[in-house]
């Protein structure tokens, strides 16, 4: 038997700007102590992958440079070629709200992209879905088994007959009674309920299961002009249980009846509204999956479309880089505006934004949120802030906007549909079988040793980015094509392949009673 061949790696790392004085470790499962670099620099202790090496002597209070921006400063003295780990970093203050540059360095706009298009599904009021799906609202938490026990039936016994229909979906909730529902706060929820049923992917097929009790009427989520759109469990016409599911049933076969009509056609990609989230993000995120995401959101901008990036924590940190790309001062107010808010909303629960960054995240490399904010905020690419959106507002303007949202993976998703979005791009280091049911999801990892091992839950894989096997350029032309077949149903993501799908979660910053 002949000598196995040994094949060793060539150490890597990651410099991302001239200014940095840290750079991330590429290998996987990172490299030991004694590791030398083709530039010469030799590692005095393990690096895990993803984390920090110093690539310069830093001396004690010096800072630490990460995206050509500091992310902290040393709390003791570290030598080149050491792990720079959170617990050698002290965080700095967040920057200061009233004094940022505003509509200082505005983008200027790319040539148009023309020619795109996608299957959608056209709606009455001109939007456009990526999906035909029932949606069924409800006013409040107690109806959710029943409606839960109906849409099981009417999975089992209608859905078969209107084979045009994609789903049923049941828009459940933990709210409605038991809350302070004139508290101002209270607009957050109830704002969401209103414009979740308008989410395109719904076909404008309106109805809501309510008690008859509860603080939030049902009426409340029914929009003008739109007739008998109500099931009330507490109607005094109904003989049991039985009767009441048989209403719901009859309701939605009269919307099927309508949605299974609908007819994929050629929609130009201006059409389209897409969210970008992050979600178990590690020191990749910034680097691989967030550029290729940030390039693939220009190009989407450029064809015309709404593009939206959200989690107020996760860009509080770097918001001196947003105002300035707001398109006017109003833009930029309105970021500042959002912060602030946030801000405020952090300090009456006491706790402040770095309680965001989760052991996931340290465990792929990021040292706190400041770090984690700058490698969040690429996703936006680097087309004009066009737009901020209150939590739960509804979009209604192109170009790339600000939705408002806590980082929560769930709270964003659901706040993101309110806004109209009818596909999310969703990045991950850590890995995460997020899904959305009435909205496909496309799963981006940062690092490929992920995208192999999770191959039926990961959807496209960035880390060939930091291999070198791609650009950012090309790995971000490769998503926009796959944003495109999602849209028009020719390739399925793998979270609805398996049909795992996350609950809606609603914001509620007003007081329960």
């Amino acid at each position: 038997m002949g000598k196995r061949e040994v094949v060793t790696e060539t150490p890597r790392y990651i410099k991302l700007n001239a200014r940095d004085n840290v750079a991330i470790v590429v290998n996987d499962f990172g490299l030991p102590a004694g590791t030398r670099f083709p530039c010469g620099l030799t590692l005095r202790a393990f690096v895990p992958q993803g984390h920090k090496t110093a690539l310069v002597d830093i001396d004690d209070g010096a800072p630490i440079i990460r995206y050509g921006e500091v992310i902290g400063t040393a709390l003791s003295p570290i030598r080149a070629g050491e792990w720079v780990d959170e617990a050698r970093i002290r965080m700095p203050e967040a920057p200061p709200l009233d004094r940022l540059e505003i509509a200082t360095a505005v983008p200027a706009a790319l040539p148009p992209l023309e020619g795109y298009t996608f299957e959608g599904y056209r709606n009455p009021d001109g939007s456009v879905g990526t999906k035909n799906i029932l949606g069924i609202s409800t006013s409040v938490q107690c109806v959710k088994g029943t409606l839960d026990y109906a849409v099981k039936k009417i999975r089992s016994e209608l859905l078969p007959k209107y084979p045009n229909v994609d789903d049923v979906v049941p828009l459940t909730h933990a709210y409605g009674c038991g809350v302070a529902i004139t508290a101002p706060d209270a607009v957050v929820p109830i704002r969401t309920l209103q414009n979740l049923a308008l989410n395109p992917n719904f076909g404008g097929e309106i109805l809501v299961v309510g008690l008859g009790c509860e603080k939030l009427a049902p009426e409340r989520l029914v929009p003008e002009g739109i007739g008998d759109a109500i099931v009330r469990m507490q109607d005094e016409a109904f003989d049991g249980f039985g009767a009441i599911v048989d209403a719901v049933m009859t309701q939605a076969e009269a919307r099927l009846k309508i949605l299974n009509q609908r007819k994929r056609e050629t929609c130009p990609a201006s059409d389209l509204v897409i969210g970008l989230q992050c979600g178990g993000s590690d020191a990749f995120s910034g680097v691989t999956a967030n550029p290729a995401v940030g390039f693939a959101a220009d190009l989407l901008v450029r064809a015309g479309a709404t593009v939206m990036f959200s989690e107020v924590t996760e860009v509080r940190d770097a918001i001196q880089l947003l105002t300035r790309r707001a398109v006017n001062e109003d833009v930029g107010r309105a970021l500042v505006r959002e912060m602030a808010w946030y801000d405020a909303y952090l300090a009456r629960g006491g706790a402040d934004r770095s309680a965001n960054t989760t052991p996931g995240n340290k465990k792929g490399g990021l040292a706190n949120i400041v770090e984690k904010s700058l490698g969040s905020i690429v996703k936006s690419g680097s087309s004009p802030i066009a737009g901020v959106l209150a939590p739960g507002e509804k979009a209604r303007q192109k170009g790339m906007l600000f939705a408002a949202t806590p980082a929560s993976d769930f709270i964003c998703g659901t706040l993101q549909l309110a806004s109209g979005m009818t596909l999310q791009v969703f990045t991950t280091g850590r890995g995460t079988p997020y899904g959305l049911a009435a909205a496909p999801v496309i799963k981006v990892a940062t690092r490929s040793e992920l995208a192999r091992r999770w191959k039926d839950l990961i959807d496209f894989d960035a880390g060939r980015i930091a291999t070198g096997e791609m650009t950012i350029e090309e790995t971000g032309w490769e998503l926009f094509r796959l944003i495109l077949d999602v849209a028009s149903g020719r390739t399925k993501p793998w979270s609805d392949r398996w049909g795992i799908h996350n609950d809606l979660t609603l914001f509620n910053p007003a007081p329960v009673t």
